[in-house]
């Protein structure tokens, strides 16, 4: 394909463009600052750093302003700053057993084992556009006491609630793990971490690679892959998926120390994490009283990435080493990458006036060529006895019409 970075007073109109560009961003830096974008749009920061792959919440807060709170050029702006930054060190595989929990639901247990906290959440609010700090709907301030738990019974009776460790608590897989329903995925060996950052996805893939593609991967993207499986002709995914574990909070990360080799914790991330729960089927030659469960891990509070993707997680492992499992790999690892479809979507914004125009002379020869033939026969000549000859003859014509094409618009022939 032929692009063309100018025509026709481009230079000066892409400055004048960079210039409006400039001007917003002063509006902006004049009444925020990364600080206040962090605190303001938390939700928007955490996607950011997910898609960019880098843990930096002032960065990324830097990004969005100059973005003009365009997430997907946020992003660009990460992963650009981010292929600049040198690898110091590998952190220690992190524990999701250490989460210091911020929020966990859990929907397969009435009474699971650990807490169950609804954390910052929007999911009970009603939508209803407001104005100022109050709710658009009244808040009931006093409950039944059969509608309250034990915990709050306590409480009301001025007891002390022990309240559980983070962890260790059993999740729903232990419970499976010990019941012996539990699906095994044990590898033969334990496969290095496929590192998508500085390799280009390739297939087959691992389950490090699928996993580490979809926590980067655009959430709306992904999402739409898994709705299309529950309910579109695919039939990949299986819509009898149960949320075992959704959980948010934040984990210890730990280097070697350079001198002593001991690790040493040098800061928590936080991240949302979710496994998902689903029945195997002996359509598929699967032990039909077994279970599978698969994982998710999403940078930031981002539970609608964790949950999409702990369920694609099952689908690619169980369609494994088939010709729909290369399919699933091929979707997940090459096309819900927002940053690569938002450039190959906007790269057709740039000049493709000369293929395109190229294409234009031919389609138009080509007619010409046709309907000169018809005012032959109409003449009373003599058509062709070889199709293949006027063919020939019409494609020549196409190309004799190319050849003369000066590489500007059409106008200026």
């Amino acid at each position: 394909m032929s692009y063309a970075g100018t025509n026709k007073g481009g230079t000066e109109a892409i400055v004048a463009a960079e210039r409006l560009v400039l001007e917003r961003r002063a509006q902006l830096d004049s009444g925020l600052t990364a600080e206040s974008v962090v605190n303001s749009f938390p939700l928007a920061i955490d996607r950011i750093m997910g898609e960019g792959g880098l843990w930096d919440e002032s960065t990324a807060a830097a990004a969005f302003l100059q973005a003009n709170g365009d997430i997907t050029e946020a992003v660009h702006l990460i992963r650009a700053h981010r292929s600049t930054l040198p690898r110091l060190a590998f952190s220690d595989p992190l524990n999701p057993r250490e989460l210091q929990l911020l929020r966990r639901v859990v929907s397969t247990q009435r009474q699971p084992d650990g807490p169950i906290l609804l954390g910052e959440t929007v999911d009970y609010t009603a939508r209803i556009l407001h104005d100022g700090a109050e709710p658009p709907l009244p808040v009931v301030d006093s409950v039944e006491a059969g509608d309250l738990s034990d915990e709050q019974l306590a409480e009301r009776a001025g007891l002390e609630i022990a309240h559980p460790a983070d962890e260790p608590f059993r999740r729903f897989r232990d419970y499976l793990y010990d019941m012996g329903v539990l699906a095994d995925r044990a590898l033969p060996a334990d496969e290095e971490p496929f590192d998508i950052q500085m390799v280009a996805p390739q297939l087959p893939a691992t389950r490090s690679a699928w996993l580490s593609m979809m926590a980067q991967a655009d959430t709306g993207a992904l999402i739409n892959i898994w709705y299309q499986g529950v309910l579109g002709p695919s039939g990949y995914p299986s819509e009898s998926v149960t949320l075992g574990e959704v959980r948010h909070g934040r984990l210890p990360v730990r280097v070697a120390h350079p001198h002593t080799g001991e690790l040493v914790e040098i800061g928590r991330i936080r991240v949302s994490e979710t496994e998902a729960v689903s029945h195997l089927g002996e359509n598929r030659g699967e032990d039909p009283t077994t279970y599978d469960i698969g994982y998710a891990m999403a940078l930031g509070h981002n539970e609608r990435k964790a949950i999409a993707a702990a369920c694609m997680d099952i689908v690619a492992w169980r369609f494994r080493g088939t010709e729909t499992g290369k399919q699933i790999e091929q979707v997940l690892l090459h096309t819900t990458d927002g940053l690569a479809a938002s450039g190959f979507l906007e790269h057709l914004k740039l000049p493709h006036f000369v293929t395109f125009q190229s294409g234009l002379d031919a389609t138009m020869a080509t007619r010409a060529e046709a309907e000169a033939l018809l005012r032959r026969l109409a003449e009373g000549g003599e058509e062709p006895a070889d199709a293949d000859a006027a063919a020939e003859a019409s494609a020549a014509a196409a190309a004799h019409a190319g050849h003369g094409h000066d590489g500007h618009d059409g106008h200026e022939h």
